[in-house]
């Protein structure tokens, strides 16, 4: 069954406020082997104009994605989850994620389409830290890929 296209510009209430840690920082960035010592050292942060430690760019993919859930479960959209793979993610950046930040994310549905039989949907994730400036906006694009007919149909016809 498509999905509503209608959805196109339906927005989700803000997530609860993320508390960006140290920690959490320098766990990712030693997951994806980035050795950039602004993400672990603070006084190499400093040395760059930060107050603290920043993030790596991908770190707020944890965040935004986990919002976009909001979207994904949403039982009006009708999405079938286990047809998703992500089809593409792209950041566009007002500032660096520093630790100690309190991040909350608001999802908007930006387009809803059918292309040869699947169904595409992106979703911005406008990012704000805990005094309401934009911190990152994340577009992540999910593909619901179309489902195929039933084992040994196509044999039959």
């Amino acid at each position: 069954m498509p999905l509503d296209q209608s959805f196109a510009g339906r927005s989700y209430p803000p997530t609860e406020p993320y508390e960006v840690g140290r920690e959490k920082i320098r766990e990712f960035a030693e997951a994806i082997g980035d050795a950039n010592p602004a993400y672990t050292d603070p006084e190499a942060a400093a040395r760059l104009g930060h107050p603290d430690v920043i993030a790596p760019p991908t770190f707020v993919f944890a965040i935004t994605y986990k919002a976009a859930g909001q979207v994904i479960r949403d039982p009006a959209l009708g999405l079938d989850y286990s047809r998703v793979v992500h089809g593409d993610q792209r950041f566009a950046y007002t500032r660096p994620v520093r630790a100690g930040d309190l991040l909350s994310v608001t999802s908007t549905i930006e387009s809803v389409r059918s292309m040869a039989g699947n169904e595409v949907i992106d979703v911005r994730g406008e990012v704000h830290d805990e005094k309401g400036e934009h911190v990152v906006t994340a577009f992540t694009k999910l593909v619901a890929r179309k489902q195929e007919d039933a084992p040994g149909t196509e044999e039959q016809r």
